[in-house]
């Protein structure tokens, strides 16, 4: 990396640790709003579909600022975006109303998207083409360990411990049950109000600091479409697709962890957060792990080889339970650690003037993370967490494909 951009590499990367502290957040306030707010498996899933919703509807607006305004007023914007969210979980958990804390989560979202949208590509170029996937592994390690981070932190902070059910409600009158859920829902104020504080001050950093703008036809390829549509790009197409089944499979992998062992080896929340924030350090390693092996190994033949394992993983979620599952669980955490990161550099390889916009098709993509959570809590609802498990294993052959066939530079004639 040419020592011009360490600095902005820097900066930048500060920005991956802070989305990823937001999205790790999510699988803590499911099983979490899933009490206050008496809630089945699939209306909690919404909490997944509200963020994750925020990426389709604002990408392609994100892109256009990006492109008239430059990358840095992008993520200025995107960090203001972030703030206000979280600021907004104080007045939702005052009302204990479903609907406020899902319009909080959009409006966090549609910062992350800016953010996302300008830091994945900004890293890309900030250095040779070739090592364009190697640094933004490295990038996301730190997103990586936020992920670690955030779980622990919203476990200790977040989640109370108290069990609510049918037979302890029975036993209480209707004032007392809805001061005991106020009281589980009020949680969540101090940990939001301090993210809210410490995004604005960085965004305050950023808008002082010198964060250059990198053109993107740096690693252009001339493949005899500059007057074509940007959809010519098969390889972009299939990332785009492959990214919408990761996502997805992510989201649905992390966000019904806690429910996973709540159901099939009778943890308590504040255990199986514990063994997420354990999983999630697999999740950070194996950023790190992947990082390294893209030195001797292709991007593109460690994402197949990760694919086919957690396809194998997961397999073993859906057929047992228990601790052997846990174990499977973790396992498939460490595999996923290098794909997202990897595939987005696959994607806008080679795209040159037309980074950006390409950019923000593979951020749409992130959309994933909005359905397969609500048909995997439907599935929930109706056959137990153990099956829908089912979804991301599914999600993880169309990434294999990708890895496989799918990520190499031709256009569409």
């Amino acid at each position: 990396m040419k020592n011009k951009y360490l600095i902005p590499f820097i900066l930048v990367t500060v920005l991956f640790f802070l989305w990823g502290f937001a999205h790790n957040l999510n699988p803590i306030l499911i099983p979490h709003l899933k009490k206050a707010c008496e809630l089945t498996d699939f209306q909690s899933a919404l909490i997944d579909s509200s963020f994750f919703v925020a990426y389709f509807v604002m990408a392609i607006p994100a892109g256009i600022v990006m492109k008239k305004y430059g990358y840095k007023n992008g993520i200025i914007i995107g960090l203001l975006l972030f703030a206000a969210g979280a600021f907004l979980f104080i007045p939702s958990a005052n009302t204990r109303v479903y609907s406020f804390f899902l319009a909080s989560l959009f409006i966090i979202a549609s910062g992350l998207t800016f953010l996302e949208t300008a830091a994945n590509p900004y890293i890309t170029v900030l250095g040779d083409a070739e090592g364009a996937s190697q640094r933004l592994n490295l990038a996301q390690s730190f997103n990586g360990l936020a992920a670690t981070i955030a779980p622990k932190i919203g476990g200790i902070f977040i989640l109370s411990g108290v069990t609510i059910n049918e037979a302890t409600k029975s036993t209480m009158s209707v004032s007392e049950i809805n001061s005991l859920l106020d009281q589980e829902a009020s949680t969540v104020k101090i940990p939001y109000l301090i993210i809210g504080i410490v995004v604005l001050l960085v965004a305050v950093m950023l808008y002082f600091s010198n964060l250059p703008e990198v053109e993107d036809n740096e690693h252009s390829i001339d493949l005899g479409t500059k007057n074509a549509s940007i959809t010519k790009h098969s390889h972009l197409i299939w990332g785009v697709i492959a990214q919408f089944f990761y996502v997805g499979a992510q989201v649905c992998v992390s966000s019904f962890f806690i429910r996973y062992l709540q159901q099939t080896s009778g943890f308590n929340e504040k255990d199986a957060a514990n063994y997420l924030a354990i999983a999630l350090l697999g999740f950070m390693v194996g950023r790190f792990v992947g990082t390294f092996l893209m030195k001797y190994i292709q991007a593109q033949h460690l994402l197949t080889i990760y694919a086919i394992i957690n396809v194998m993983l997961l397999t073993l979620v859906v057929l047992y339970g228990g601790m052997f599952s846990l174990y499977a669980l973790i396992g498939v955490e460490f595999f996923m650690s290098i794909m997202f990161p990897t595939i987005f550099a696959l994607s806008v390889k080679s795209l040159g003037a037309d980074t950006k916009l390409g950019s923000s098709l593979v951020i749409m993509s992130i959309v994933g993370g909005a359905i397969f959570p609500l048909i995997m809590g439907k599935i929930s609802d109706s056959n137990g967490i153990q099956i829908a498990y089912s979804v991301p294993l599914v999600c993880f052959f169309v990434v294999f494909y990708f890895g496989w066939k799918g990520y190499k530079v031709k256009n569409i004639n």
